[in-house]
């Protein structure tokens, strides 16, 4: 199964938070040319380049069967992975974070090639599962975010075909912005990383 904000789409969740962090005056569609309607790449020639950050993040819920398998497997060894046939999934799944994040533009159509001068994806063990979290850096003309949000998205992912072969009740949740910095709204912070639940 896979849940993003639970019962919440992804269009909807993203349209909030882009009217959240508007005002009235500048609230438009950027990806959408004013003159024929047709969906376009922003231009961003004439922005300079500026330090960029940005952060996400998301739950991934486990069920019971593979949360026992994680803490037998975390007492025996000390680590805080889990070894399958596939590999061990949570280093795996940073490397894929990695790579996706590099690669968001082939995968959004109107996301700007950024270069990346730092990825940092975070793994970690939570009640429910694991806690997936991304930050990402370049210095661009555009900011990080859908790098970001990439990133959390791919490493969930990667856990759950690194974990399917235990279990299909694995569930990706709350994939959101935690905090953006640099650009024309300057910096802004939705909330933490991961909401106990």
């Amino acid at each position: 199964m896979f849940a993003v904000g639970r019962s919440r789409s992804v269009s909807s969740v993203a349209f909030r938070r882009w009217r959240s962090t508007t005002t009235s005056s500048d609230a438009q569609l950027t990806h959408i040319n004013a003159t024929s309607n047709l969906p376009q790449m922003v231009n961003v020639v004439d922005k300079s380049n500026t330090k960029r950050v940005a952060k996400a993040a998301c739950r991934i819920r486990l069920p019971q069967n593979i949360k026992d398998y994680l803490q037998k497997h975390q007492s025996e060894t000390g680590k805080a992975d889990i070894q399958t046939k596939k590999g061990p999934v949570v280093a795996t799944a940073i490397i894929a974070a990695t790579m996706a994040a590099k690669k968001t533009s082939d995968l959004i159509p109107f996301c700007h090639p950024i270069p990346l001068y730092g990825c940092d994806v975070k793994i970690e063990p939570s009640a429910v599962g694991f806690d997936v979290e991304a930050q990402v850096w370049t210095e661009h003309r555009t900011g990080v975010e859908m790098e970001a949000l990439t990133a959390v998205s791919v490493a969930a992912l990667t856990v759950y075909d690194m974990c399917k072969a235990m279990s299909h009740d694995i569930v990706i949740e709350d994939i959101h912005l935690v905090s953006k910095e640099g650009g024309k709204h300057g910096n802004i912070t939705t909330r933490p990383s991961v909401e106990s639940k």
